[in-house]
């Protein structure tokens, strides 16, 4: 029988963690450093105490991470600063991937004096870079409209040039990239050599001064059919220069991957309206500041599609559902662990209201609604003993 995509843990997290089975992936919303009440009865206004909480389970969470592993941690201003050293002891600097700025409120908050703030962040460490399988891009943000040139064969493709445009690498910085190469601008054709009809070209920037090329003569006789030489004008007039064929399509699938931005809009991965929405329409308004189950899924597609998702700062569970809608959508065999406590919902709260007295069942019903209305199974599993 197939393991359920959904697995909830009752229980607080750092009692829970250490014994857990290895993961791939972690995604976490954590409270945040406000001055409010959050789980754990806790009440945090100094960053020293918010520390305090946070720091044996970044560690507790390191333990349980594979070597090839990740984790996400969404986090807003108040305690970004102290979170990134945080993450930068726990899981070393050298581990750093990203800091994504997430603009979950396009419209900003309007209460209070000051700007309208309208971005949280994510921090995004591996537990190991130079293991790690995380795969930070996609293909959601290609446009065909983008790749106008066509092949014999049909396909498309664009010209990039093949000097580095960034004038911090040089003949100084990278002096094994800046060599001569041959090409005839008449036929296109490109060599490491020269041959027939072909004139020496260097690498320059458009104000002359000499530049590298972004690749080195073994690749560049690897792939001379991916290369082009053509006559181009620029501030000091005409000049022979050489370029790369980028590829829309590379491999069997069709599929073409691009480079994920560290800022992600609300129209690409949802907002905390659209998150509201969505949770509204599967168990009801219980559960005040839920993530978007798109913002998870872009994490999602950052890692192969059979992972094992931990998420334990669990809240309404948006990220099992969004493991279920990923799973739907491209036949995935990912599975998720998430775990929260159960610490009692608000009195005259919607979700006390609804019969929903602990955050714990707020997790809970949601999972059981995915399950039923996504598939994939759901599994309420008591906390493991150490």
């Amino acid at each position: 029988m197939a393991a359920a995509w959904n697995v909830f843990i009752e229980g607080d997290n750092l009692a829970v963690l250490p014994g857990l089975d290895p993961v791939d992936l972690i995604y976490i919303d954590p409270p945040y450093n406000t001055g409010n009440e959050f789980a754990y009865r806790d009440r945090y206004g100094e960053h020293e105490a918010w520390l305090a909480m946070m720091r044996p389970r970044m560690v507790a969470a390191r333990e349980v991470l594979r070597a090839t592993g990740a984790i996400f941690v969404s986090i807003d201003d108040n305690e970004v600063a102290h979170l990134r050293l945080l993450l930068d002891e726990v899981f070393g600097e050298q581990n750093f991937l990203a800091q994504v700025v997430v603009n979950l409120n396009p419209k900003g908050r309007q209460l209070g004096a000051g700007f309208a703030t309208s971005h949280e962040y994510l921090l995004v460490y591996a537990r190991d870079a130079g293991r790690c399988v995380l795969d930070a891009s996609t293909s959601e943000s290609v446009d065909p409209r983008d790749f106008p040139l066509s092949d014999g064969d049909g396909r498309r493709y664009r010209h990039l040039p093949l000097r580095n445009t960034n004038k911090k690498f040089n003949p100084v910085t990278a002096p094994t990239l800046h060599f001569p190469i041959h090409g005839d601008p008449g036929s296109g054709r490109v060599a490491t050599t020269p041959f027939a009809g072909s004139v020496e070209v260097v690498p320059v920037f458009g104000d002359g001064a000499p530049a590298v090329w972004r690749w080195s003569r073994p690749r560049i006789d690897e792939r001379p059919d991916d290369l082009v030489c053509r006559t181009v004008s620029g501030k000091l007039g005409e000049r022979v220069d050489v370029f790369q064929k980028d590829w829309l399509h590379r491999d069997a699938s069709g599929a073409r991957r691009k480079k994920l931005r560290t800022v992600w809009l609300a129209s690409e991965v949802g907002s905390t309206d659209t998150a509201v929405a969505e949770l509204k329409e599967i168990v009801g308004h219980v559960f005040e500041s839920p993530k978007p189950t798109g913002l998870v899924r872009r994490i999602l597609q950052t890692m192969p599609a059979d992972i094992t998702v931990l998420d334990f700062f669990a809240g309404s569970g948006t990220t099992g559902h969004a493991v279920a809608l990923a799973n739907a959508a491209d036949g995935g065999r990912r599975t998720c662990v998430s775990v929260n406590s159960a610490e009692p919902t608000r009195p005259g709260s919607n979700a006390r209201n609804a019969g929903l007295r602990t955050v714990a069942d707020i997790t809970r019903a949601r999972l059981r609604a995915v399950a039923e209305k996504i598939g994939g199974g759901f599994e309420d599993r008591p906390a493991p003993r150490l």
